[in-house]
């Protein structure tokens, strides 16, 4: 029998300590060991109970959680989630974990309502799983049920299946998705972009209000413009639009304009945005002039929407299982017969855009 995943959480709040061991206990599968007020007692529970994934904050008393994931990545890698706080600084000290290991971002859990908390356990417990996942850096067996307390929805929440892509425009668009391990393979994959690569759009799973520090850390290293989106933003070249965390990202068209529209609604495949979401609405308004992109992450979010998009006549890429942090979306889009081309990832921007030169003078 496969045994739970142990968890650690170190967390000067007794709240959010308190919150998250309680939100995890009714999750099969999971268990916390044992909590920590700082990442001094925290060393002490590592050597204790030999945590499987650990969820850490970032300011606390005695040493700061960057200062700990520094040390700690060097004498002991654990997979660890960033818990954080939903504040411009917040989200640059995340970003910067990620940088230094971390696999994962969750916002502190609060009391609400009842759809908020069931909301809470889906994405935390996801983050668990992947972040254990990323520690054998091969794909869990996604086609086992993951446990839940809520049904998992598809895209037909949001939009109803394409029948026939639209048709009007010739002008190319790249359409991206990502979760676990997706923050450096979208650093790699757009600093490959030059100014006038096709437009891109991309869904990151991450939470609200991170998504626009992440925005600005790539648009620092890119050649290419990066922001977050905004309603009805136009899908240009030379430029990505990164879905904002809490609303589902779509490709839309007016004439021969691409656009983008955010749109509240439930978690598809578990998630909010949904790359299945954004690969839908790409099959529908884009079809052929689509170039779909699936990198790194758990699950199996964005598989149906790249078999879609391959029907609707789009070319699909997925990044290859060596170079993921954890190959469960990738796998998946390739086992449902949605994929190209298979590529390690620093090759994928380059056949991204050798494909949309193609037909061109």
């Amino acid at each position: 029998m496969e045994q739970d995943i142990r968890v650690l959480i170190i967390d000067d709040s007794a709240v959010v300590r308190e919150t998250l061991s309680s939100l995890l206990a009714q999750e099969k599968g999971i268990e916390v060991v044992a909590t920590a007020s700082d990442p001094i007692i925290g060393e002490k529970k590592i050597e204790q109970f030999s945590p499987d994934v650990l969820i850490l904050d970032i300011e606390m008393p005695r040493m700061d959680g960057l200062t700990f994931l520094k040390k700690l990545m060097v004498s002991r890698p654990i997979p660890t989630i960033i818990c954080s706080g939903k504040t411009d600084s917040g989200g640059k000290s995340a970003l910067r974990a990620m940088e230094l290991g971390a696999v994962e971002i969750i916002t502190k859990p609060r009391m609400g309502t009842r759809d908020f908390l069931n909301e809470s356990i889906i994405a935390i417990s996801n983050a668990i799983r992947a972040a254990h996942a990323s520690k054998k850096r091969v794909a869990a067996r996604s086609r086992n049920p993951v446990p839940s307390v809520s049904p998992k929805l598809t895209a037909d929440v949001i939009m109803p299946p394409p029948r026939a892509a639209i048709a009007g425009s010739t002008e190319k668009i790249i359409a991206v998705g990502a979760s676990t391990g997706g923050t450096e393979a979208l650093r790699v994959f757009l600093e490959g972009m030059p100014p006038g690569s096709p437009g891109i759009v991309v869904v990151q799973h991450m939470p609200e209000h991170f998504t626009r520090s992440f925005s600005a850390r790539l648009n620092d290293l890119c050649r290419i413009n990066v922001k977050e989106a905004e309603n009805g933003d136009r899908v240009v070249p030379g430029q990505a639009l990164i879905a904002n965390g809490g609303f589902h990202l779509l490709l839309k068209r007016t004439g021969s304009a691409y656009t983008v529209e955010l749109k509240e609604g439930p978690l598809v495949c578990r998630h909010k945005p949904s790359v299945d979401v954004l690969f839908r609405s790409a099959a529908r308004y884009g079809g052929k002039n689509v170039i779909g992109v699936i990198l790194t992450g758990m699950g199996d979010d964005g598989a149906r929407g790249m078999e879609e998009m391959k029907k609707a006549g789009a070319y699909n890429i997925a990044q290859n299982e060596e170079s993921c942090v954890v190959f469960g979306m990738p796998k998946e889009a390739i086992a449902r017969g949605g994929v190209d081309k298979v590529l390690p990832l620093e090759q994928i921007a380059g056949e991204a855009l050798r494909k949309s030169m193609e037909g061109q003078s």
